[in-house]
């Protein structure tokens, strides 16, 4: 087997993250005219240019545009490898970017304060939050993302979960809706109004619609989107009612959604409580970095008080 030197995977790791030689020699501790040998050493031992000058730039070719989908989980795995296990990790030196599966409600309420305690506790720990078009395990599985927050939706029995708040669904509508005027929300006042729901399934029911059945009653759903986001904007200018989890209104709801021109109420009718929990593969679970990742996300989940 032709020799191989794994310290052109981190180096290669670098210069496709940075597409710069200057910045990446930054992070490796090595001089410019260093650094800009071991990309002709890359350029050799790939038979690829890899990165070419473009003005003032570099950016990548082809190859290395393809090579960046796995040489950063590569780059890990071996570094993970060649060195010894450690139980207490030296956090404030660590140098890591975790892949955050996560819905945009999560993002938007724990991002700030989330980005804050690992930058107290970890400088250069990085994040990288990437959208839950779906539950697929097999991202978990491959390794191309680190951790999935949100409500517990395969049944991949492989994987760990831990949970972190509970949360609730409660109804939206815009400032001065009639709704919100007398008799109130009462299930039936709810029901006979037009409704915007949220489902990346593209379904037109859910929980709330069964408990109203059990009523006799039955909502008019009109629209179905793929976001909260979608259903806050769409109510905010019409006079659509929507459901979205507590928790996506933010961490001051009521004012928060006020000033936004939304109003929120408690549903007329029972609905389970959301579960919102951390998932991750078992090859991570004794991994000392994602353990503290994983601590990390529950203390901020516990000191904003995010469950409504």
């Amino acid at each position: 087997m032709q020799a191989v030197d794994l310290n052109l995977l981190t180096a290669l790791d670098v210069l496709l993250s940075e597409q710069s030689v200057t910045k990446a020699a930054h992070r490796l501790g090595l001089s410019p005219s260093a650094m800009s040998r071991t990309l002709s050493r890359l350029r050799a031992a790939t038979g690829d240019q890899l990165l070419v000058q473009a003005g003032r730039t570099l950016v990548p070719t082809p190859h290395a545009e393809r090579l960046g989908l796995h040489v950063h989980e590569l780059a890990r795995n071996a570094r993970a490898v060649l060195q010894p296990v450690s139980t207490a990790p030296d956090i404030a030196r660590l140098e890591r970017t975790f892949t955050i599966r996560a819905n945009d409600g999560f993002v938007d309420l724990l991002g700030a304060p989330l980005a804050t305690a690992i930058g107290r506790a970890a400088p250069h720990v990085r994040i990288r939050y990437i959208a839950k078009h779906d539950k697929d395990a097999q991202a978990l599985r491959e390794g191309m993302i680190d951790l999935e927050i949100g409500v517990i939706g395969t049944a991949a029995p492989e994987l760990k979960t831990r949970l972190l708040f509970h949360d609730r669904f409660v109804g939206i509508c815009r400032a001065g809706h009639p709704l919100l005027q007398k008799p109130g929300v009462t299930p039936k006042h709810y029901a006979g109004y037009r409704h915007v729901v949220v489902s990346r399934k593209r379904q037109f029911a859910g929980p709330v619609d069964d408990a109203l059945g059990q009523l006799g009653l039955r909502r008019t759903i009109v629209m179905v989107v793929p976001t909260y986001a979608n259903a806050m904007q769409i109510v905010r200018h019409s006079d659509l009612l929507g459901l979205i989890p507590h928790s996506s209104l933010g961490s001051a709801a009521g004012s928060h959604a006020a000033n936004e021109g939304l109003q929120y109420f408690e549903l007329p009718v029972r609905t389970p409580r959301i579960k919102i929990s951390a998932i991750w593969h078992p090859r991570l679970h004794a991994d000392p970095a994602h353990r503290w990742l994983r601590d990390t996300i529950l203390e901020v989940c516990r000191s904003t008080g995010v469950a409504g």
